[in-house]
């Protein structure tokens, strides 16, 4: 069982389909997004209806619950007043170009899912399966804690937009990436497969794509320029 997993494609619809091809290419079984359809990128109502049309299997985001609620703020943890700045003009731009019907297709979107292949139990959130909202980074203490409490055999999730593998025993936490907005140094999509039969395969893929035309359309909405840089250099 092959699974293509991809994560915080934050309304960058040229990267979700360049990743869409790729993942075809590869003849991957099913394809499942860790949440933040939304938010940052220029193309929201874009993406919820690519993901819509293609029967994409995805659980919600601390910015898809956002915006699909229309609250004050994604959730996101931004120690720097200009980055919170930026992140209200996100938000008040997405909310206010997403149509309703794609607001309401976030609200329904599930917390958490768990799907079993070839005897392997696997549960996918977002943050984490305590908050939509947590940082599991590579080797933290709050992903020690979660992983030592888990009861599946892996989690996958997204959120901090840096893809790793991690093995904690027996157990397995993946963080898929981001397609939309990636944190690596490289504007590059990136999203993982899994490989699941007796044993768990992890592959992390990364995809080129027009990332200048995004940036362009990115400062031609408004929206500020350090997201459009984000876009281009791939790094926060």
């Amino acid at each position: 069982m092959k699974i293509g997993v991809i994560s915080d494609v934050h309304s960058n619809i040229l990267a979700l389909e360049a990743v869409f091809q790729d993942i075809q290419k590869r003849k991957v079984d099913l394809i499942v997004c860790t949440g933040d359809l939304v938010g940052y990128g220029p193309y929201p109502n874009e993406v919820v209806e690519f993901i819509r049309k293609n029967n994409i299997l995805t659980v919600m985001g601390n910015y898809d619950d956002a915006v699909g609620y229309e609250r004050m703020i994604c959730g996101c943890d931004y120690p720097d007043p200009k980055d919170m700045e930026n992140a209200a003009i996100s938000l008040n731009f997405t909310i206010e170009t997403l149509k309703e019907e794609n607001k309401k297709f976030l609200r329904q979107l599930p917390y958490e899912m768990i799907l079993k292949f070839e005897e392997k139990s696997i549960m996918f959130v977002h943050g984490s399966p305590r908050r939509l909202n947590e940082y599991l980074k590579e080797n933290s203490k709050e992903a020690q804690e979660v992983m030592e409490d888990f009861k599946y055999d892996i989690l996958v999730c997204g959120h901090t937009h840096i893809p790793y593998v991690k093995r904690y025993g027996e157990k397995l936490l993946v963080n898929s990436g981001s397609i939309g907005k990636p944190k690596t140094g490289s504007p590059y999509a990136n999203y993982v497969i899994l490989n699941i039969s007796q044993e768990v395969d992890v592959e992390i893929c990364s995809v080129n794509y027009d990332y200048e035309v995004v940036a362009k359309e990115i400062l031609k909405n408004g929206l500020p320029e350090k997201f459009a840089e984000n876009i281009r250099t791939g790094k926060a």
